[in-house]
């Protein structure tokens, strides 16, 4: 019975010990909860956040207005690290282990303050001191914090307002800082933007094929980004500037560059346009930027000129362009170099001024036509023509005009022919000689009145002249007809009117026969014999 008792008294001791140890860890805990969750009054103007889990359950003045300088969005811990990590990198993959730890002491890489972290049934508490020296805490004059908590206001007033994105990322690409252009930006991919996560979402993925030229110390990188938003009826397009920062951290800034890249497409589109136009083109065209290098020719101007396409594709100069072309004997060989080079000289100079328009009659027996055009920014442009076959045509027709005349002129009456908006056209030498007046002398049209009072004045007055008016420019049926006519020097005429294709009339006036030729001629030449006259009018 007495030793029931006694293990019965030594359980309940024990028990009574374990409720005694139990209270008194209790009591330590709850002593540095309780002191984790207070401030002393010399902490009051320190910052020290207190944490459960990502949520702020305290922090002391100057702390809360340490994270009043982050963007609103994400938790509060998210905001934090977010503005710590430049000076305490990797802080959330450090911080995890603080749980296990306890308790840790974190410098910054920059030596310009001590992060230190204390942690107890999940709450975390986070102090942050500043930089040491001899023992004692370093002081800083109260008109200088003043002058750059301004300034740092300033500054971020500044990015807010900047209307385009600007951020920053860290050597693992995550985005450590952003402004509001940015998270507006962003926001427009998230199809829910009532809620704001932090780091907001990477609008800009840099790639191997995107970063082609990699930023430099000093110099930023440019690239271009289309993007296409949740609500964007197109994609928009931006242009982004690369720098790299101290610790492996890179600044971006984007401006939207919609418009230059439609302009790009429309002048890559016309200029294909233009392309395309030129390389139909039967004209050679050689285009001469203002260093006077050719800057643009067609397909044609090879076949023209008959130059190598390696020649013209090494941009020679206007000069060695048409010294080239003489030692292929496509221009006309000149009679010495020195005038030879002056002359292209001149042909730049009035090329210049929209001048320059000469035939070139080659060797060969081509002719081309080659015309100098200035262009803006100083260019010139040449432009060669092949127009042998236009000059044979002009040539075949200038000899058949100069034949049909001479028939004309070999005629012993007088002949005229005229159009049917009754102009005198064309008319033989005979003509000249009867009435006395050379129509190619006359450098005004001869219409079919002012041919008629000449008539008159050498004519008895005869009724045929009234029906002559009619009929020259007449529409419809019309036949040959003639009438006698009596100058007054007596010799008798007879005028012969016939209708010639497309309303033109022929009219002309021969000697009667048996008459004999006028002792006192028009054209005051001494008295001829023999020889029928006849003068023919067509319209």
């Amino acid at each position: 019975m007495y030793q029931a008792l006694l293990i019965i008294s030594l359980i309940a001791a024990a028990f009574l010990i374990a409720l005694a140890v139990l209270y008194v860890f209790a009591l330590a805990d709850h002593r540095k909860v309780s002191r984790l969750r207070r401030f002393s009054e010399a902490e009051r103007d320190s910052v020290v956040f207190i944490f459960d889990n990502e949520t702020l359950l305290d922090a002391t003045p100057a702390a809360r207005q340490l994270l009043a300088t982050t963007p609103q969005r994400g938790t509060a811990w998210t905001r934090l690290a977010t503005l710590l990590s430049p000076r305490f990198p990797r802080l959330n993959e450090r911080i995890i282990d603080l749980a296990e730890m306890g308790e840790m002491e974190i410098k910054s890489a920059d030596d310009s303050g001590v992060l230190h972290a204390e942690w107890h049934d999940g709450v975390a508490r986070i102090t942050l001191t500043g930089p040491e020296a001899d023992g004692e805490a370093s002081t800083i004059d109260g008109q200088s914090l003043l002058a750059m908590t301004h300034e740092l206001e300033t500054l971020r007033r500044n990015a807010e307002l900047a209307p385009f994105p600007m951020w920053r990322e860290d050597s693992a690409g995550r985005i450590t800082w952003c402004n509001r252009a940015y998270l507006d930006l962003a926001d427009s991919f998230d199809s829910d933007t009532d809620t704001r996560p932090w780091p907001p979402h990477k609008v800009f993925t840099l790639s191997e094929d995107t970063r082609k030229v990699p930023a430099q110390e000093g110099n930023p990188a440019i690239h271009r980004f289309a993007i296409s938003p949740a609500n964007a009826p197109t994609r928009q397009w931006y242009e982004v500037s690369e720098l790299n920062l101290e610790a492996d951290e890179r600044f971006f800034f984007a401006w939207p560059s919609d418009r230059l890249v439609k302009a790009e497409t429309s002048l890559h589109e016309f200029v294909t346009t233009i392309s395309k136009t030129f390389a139909a083109l039967p004209i050679g065209l050689a285009i001469f930027d203002r260093k006077r290098e050719l800057a643009l020719f067609n397909p044609a101007l090879l076949d023209l000129t008959l130059l190598p396409a390696e020649f013209l594709i090494a941009k020679p100069t206007i000069a060695g362009f048409l010294d080239k072309l003489r030692a292929a004997r496509m221009i006309p060989e000149p009679r010495d170099y020195k005038s030879w080079r002056q002359q292209i000289s001149d042909l730049v100079a009035a090329a210049e001024n929209g001048t320059y328009e000469e035939s070139w009659t080659l060797p060969t027996g081509q002719t081309y036509r080659v015309t100098g055009r200035p262009h803006p920014d100083g260019a010139v442009a040449l432009l060669f023509e092949d127009i042998s076959a236009e000059i044979s045509v002009a040539r075949r027709f200038r000899a058949e005009l100069d034949a049909g005349q001479a028939a004309l002129d070999g005629l012993a009456q007088a002949v005229a022919v005229f159009t049917a908006g009754s102009k005198l056209s064309m008319s033989n030498a005979e003509y000249t000689r009867l009435w006395g007046t050379d129509p190619a002398a006359i450098k005004t049209d001869i219409a079919l009145a002012d041919a008629i009072r000449i008539w008159q004045a050498r004519c008895v007055p005869s009724p045929i002249w009234d029906k002559l008016r009619s009929f020259v420019g007449a529409t419809g049926h019309r036949e040959t007809w003639t009438a006698p006519l009596a100058l007054h020097d007596g010799r008798q005429l007879t005028c012969r009117v016939v209708p010639l294709a497309h309303g033109a009339t022929l009219v002309d006036f021969s000697l009667a026969s048996g008459v004999g030729e006028d002792p006192n001629p028009v054209s005051n030449q001494s008295e001829d014999t023999g020889g029928d006259k006849r003068m023919v009018v067509s319209s």
